[in-house]
Formats: C-alpha cells, sequence, structure tokens
C-alpha cells in the first residue's frame, strides 16, 4: 500500500523530520514501513495497517510542532508507542491542562480517566508503573489550579527512604540529602514554568518542596497537596499525610507498590489506606498500566519483562 502526505508544515520540515531525518528513520524501523520526502510531501509504502499507522503518528507530529513549536525525538517514541490506541483526541472528551510553556495533556485512556478523577475529587490516589506520569499529571493539575487562582499553594512531598543506599552516606547537610529524594518533582515544575518564575514561587512560599515529615503539625487550606511516591510511607505517615488537608485544597497521593524500598515486615501506607479508604465518597482512586507509559518506548518491554519474572517466581 502506498499513500502520499501532504505537509502543513512546509517550512519546518527539517525539525518535523529530525536532524538527519532521525524522525522518519525512526517511524521506517518501528513500524517497517518506507518514508520518502518529495518537495512538500510524504510518501509511505508499506504493510495497509503500518501505512495507516504511520499516517496518524505523522499527522500527530505535525498538530505538536505546529502546536508547540517543536518536536522531539521522545514526542516521537511517545506517538510510536501510542499509535493505534484511543487517544484523548480521539474521545472528544479532551481534557488539557495548560502549564506556562504548552499545553499538557493526558496521552492515553488511563491519563484521561486519572485526570478526571483528580479534577472530580478532593483526595486522589493513583497508583502505576514508571513512566506512566503519575507524577507529572498531578503536578501538571496543581500548576494549572495556581494558575486559575483556585488555590493558593502547591505542596509537593515525598518520603525520604533509601532504595539500597544509606542517606547517612551522602555529603552535606540535611537539605543537601533530601534534595536527591525531591528531584523529580524539581523535574516536573520546572517543565510547567520558567526558572524564573518557579524560584520567585518557592522564595514566596508558594511552592514547596518539601520531605514528607516536614508536614507534620500542619493544616493546609486552598492548597494543592502531592505526596509523591507514596509507597514507601509508613501507616502513621500517611495518616498524617491524609490529616493535612484543609479547606479548599485537593490532595494527589501517587505511587507504584510494585516498587516498596520499606523493610520487608513493614506494611506501606498508601497500601493500607487504599484498602480502608476505597468506599469512601468524594475519594477518587486511578490504576494506570503498562499500556500508559509515555517514556522512551523501550521502558515498557522493561516493566513487562520484571513484571514477568516476579509473576514465574510467585508461581514457584
Amino acid at each position: 500500500m502506498e499513500i502520499t502526505i501532504q505537509l502543513d508544515s512546509a517550512g519546518k520540515q527539517l525539525q518535523l523530520f529530525g536532524q538527519a531525518d532521525s524522525h522518519l528513520r525512526l517511524l521506517r524501523q518501528s513500524l517497517g514501513v518506507q518514508v520518502t520526502a518529495r518537495k512538500s510531501s510524504l510518501i509511505i509504502t508499506g504493510e495497509e495497517q503500518n501505512v495507516n499507522r504511520a499516517a496518524e503518528i505523522i499527522n500527530k507530529m505535525q498538530k505538536r510542532l505546529i502546536k508547540c513549536g517543536s518536536l522531539t525525538t521522545a514526542d516521537v517514541n511517545g506517538f510510536i508507542t501510542r499509535s493505534g490506541s484511543l487517544t484523548v483526541s480521539d474521545t472528544g472528551e479532551a481534557i488539557a491542562v495548560y502549564s506556562h510553556k504548552k499545553v499538557v495533556e493526558p496521552s492515553t485512556k488511563g491519563q484521561l480517566k486519572y485526570v478526571e478523577t483528580m479534577l472530580a475529587n478532593d483526595l486522589t490516589f493513583c497508583i502505576g508503573p514508571a513512566g506512566t506520569g503519575k507524577t507529572y499529571l498531578a503536578v501538571a493539575i496543581a500548576v494549572s489550579m495556581l494558575k486559575k487562582r483556585q488555590i493558593r499553594k502547591i505542596i509537593l512531598a515525598r518520603p525520604a527512604v533509601e532504595a539500597g543506599e544509606k542517606l547517612g552516606f551522602l555529603p552535606g547537610d540535611i537539605q543537601a540529602k533530601v534534595n536527591p529524594y525531591l528531584r523529580p518533582l524539581f523535574d516536573a515544575l520546572e517543565d510547567m514554568m520558567d526558572f524564573a518564575q518557579m524560584k520567585k514561587f518557592m522564595e514566596l512560599d508558594i511552592i514547596e518542596i518539601i520531605p514528607l515529615a516536614f508536614m507534620r503539625g500542619r493544616t493546609l487550606n486552598e492548597a494543592a497537596i502531592i505526596c509523591d511516591e507514596a509507597q514507601n510511607t509508613s501507616p502513621l505517615q500517611m495518616l498524617m499525610v491524609l490529616t493535612r488537608l484543609g479547606h479548599g485544597s485537593k490532595m494527589i497521593v501517587t505511587g507504584d507498590i510494585t516498587q516498596i524500598d520499606r523493610e520487608p515486615d513493614q506494611k506501606s501506607g498508601m497500601v493500607e489506606a487504599i484498602e480502608l479508604l476505597r468506599r469512601i465518597k468524594g475519594i477518587g482512586f486511578t490504576q494506570l498500566s503498562q499500556k500508559d507509559i509515555v517514556r522512551h518506548r523501550l521502558v515498557q518491554n522493561i516493566v513487562q519483562a520484571y513484571k514477568k519474572k516476579q509473576n514465574l517466581s510467585s508461581n514457584l
């Protein structure tokens, strides 16, 4: 089968095709199609299903380039990974979260449900594997609420639990020791607003990025509170966090219950909370899966390989 696509972004072919045609090469390798450039058009040949998928991906690449002014290899990888599944744009129910730099959109049906759950509930629990956008979308919702003045501040918190290395071995004072644990929250936030604005908000305490223990004794009104990596909380820590919720606030608790770094005999506070609170009205629950992974296309395969090994071990 062969189809020809007229390019809407003819003046941005270099960005669309990628450096040394890297984006087109990625399409060829991933889908087994031939993609040939002809002036202001692309000719795609191959098996019908793969040609249609490639055409759909190129259409999304053009829309991203026109909307955001840029197109990265990560964007193209994401389109390839998600091709063939129903996306937010296909549903007609697109929920866009606006940040300072760009529009942030859920990319899968699972992510769409997650965003809808966060918007509909004052407290949301989200579990899922690495790369599913648990933290990223939660931060985007918080930034959006701050911009709309629906809240007065954002609290981003994480338990400082080691994954095989001891906190005391890290150099520096307590702030220097906990910063590596909070880095993923900084990364997500930096993608939502420019550095100068983020720094100003942090100086004014409009945005706080803190270890979980620093929340004790506080009542947080008119705030968006995100507890990340919550699978590593103890039951008492989780109770402490949940009872910080004040008037006009929204709380989002995220974690991957397959990556608990607590001692084997210590129960996860997040697991216990989900068991105890599942039937309470006003609390939302979302479970993301491998299908919702939007990082590099290899991440899905990596997660699948480890899950397969875990299933084999449990059956022995």
